[in-house]
């Protein structure tokens, strides 16, 4: 028997290649639909969805980021914060970040469920994605969050994680999904 979900729930892979296509703004709306209808602890809704589609703001986005890699004292963050090339939303034209109130122990866990909803939603819309860690290890950054705040993301949240959203090239590799021996256990 299929199941639409679960195909499309077990189909799902990282894209880190994108065409310059863009997102439509429907489908966008609708993946951000799909977003703010995960669970959140006590039903709070705290977290808040700021979707960029302009190629300068997330190249800029992009360079603040370098910047705080730059200050680190991690070398491999420094390399990366010191190269040409180095962009971590991989060039993909649309990036949703996700953000809540740091405030709630279960902020993280909330934004991770919207972030699997953008991520299955995108799936069924043919859209390709992948979790994006860089701006939560760095929104604390001064230059960051000036930034942030700039974009309208409430000075009193953290970035949780985002979403980059794109279409994956033709040609583009699909990795084959390795399920891990012993990760479940079921008890009757």
């Amino acid at each position: 028997m299929s199941n639409e979900v679960l195909e499309n729930i077990k189909s799902r892979r990282s894209v880190r290649t994108y065409t310059e296509q863009q997102v439509p703004a429907g489908d966008l709306n609708l993946i951000l639909e799909a977003a703010a209808y995960a669970p959140s602890g006590m039903n709070f809704q705290t977290w808040h969805f700021t979707a960029i589609q302009d190629a300068a703001v997330l190249t800029e986005l992009n360079e603040k980021i370098k910047g705080a890699f730059a200050k680190s004292d991690d070398p491999h963050l420094q390399e990366r914060g010191h190269s040409e090339t180095y962009c971590c939303y991989y060039h993909a034209p649309t990036l949703v970040i996700v953000s809540n109130e740091p405030t709630r122990w279960w902020a993280p866990m909330d934004c991770a469920c919207a972030l699997q909803n953008i991520f299955l939603a995108a799936k069924s819309l043919g859209i390709g994605s992948c979790w994006i860690n860089q701006l939560g290890q760095t929104c604390d950054d001064p230059d960051v969050r000036a930034f942030l705040t700039r974009l309208g993301i409430p000075e009193n949240h953290r970035v949780y994680g985002c979403a980059a959203l794109g279409y994956a090239p033709a040609d583009a590799p699909v990795k084959e999904k390795k399920l891990v021996a012993g990760t479940v256990t079921v008890i009757r």
